[in-house]
């Protein structure tokens, strides 16, 4: 099972070359609640510009599942990764880490800090 970060979900839905490991594996991909909100605070920051709607429409895409980690063990999870300022990462990281499910990511600092079972390199 894989958890796809905020990049690789928007690759992915965008159909962008870099997602292309993502379409030919056969593993079950997830999104996490922590994307959804970095996708619109990042909206709201006119970072990206997203549709009225489009953030419920990506948590009924078939291409993945919307994961409902219990708050309490994620949210405690994250505190132990200190290598990050970035909420958000700490909080997919958690996420992947919590499930014990590989993490999709082309970030090179997560990159850098996940072991090889725990990344999938886009």
């Amino acid at each position: 099972m894989t958890l796809l970060d905020t990049n690789a979900l928007i690759w992915l839905e965008k159909g962008h070359h870099r997602a292309k490991p993502l379409t030919r594996g056969n593993s079950t991909l997830y999104i996490s609640p922590a994307s959804l909100l970095e996708l619109q605070m990042l909206n709201e920051a006119g970072r990206i510009r997203l549709s009225a709607g489009a953030l419920e429409t990506l948590t009924r895409d078939e291409r993945w599942m919307l994961d409902d980690p219990p708050a309490a063990g994620w949210f405690l999870r994250s505190t132990d990764i200190s290598w990050t300022r970035d909420p958000f990462d700490r909080l997919i990281v958690a996420h992947a880490r919590l499930r014990g499910w590989r993490l999709a990511t082309g970030d090179g600092t997560l990159l850098a800090q996940l072991g090889a079972r725990e990344r999938l390199e886009l």
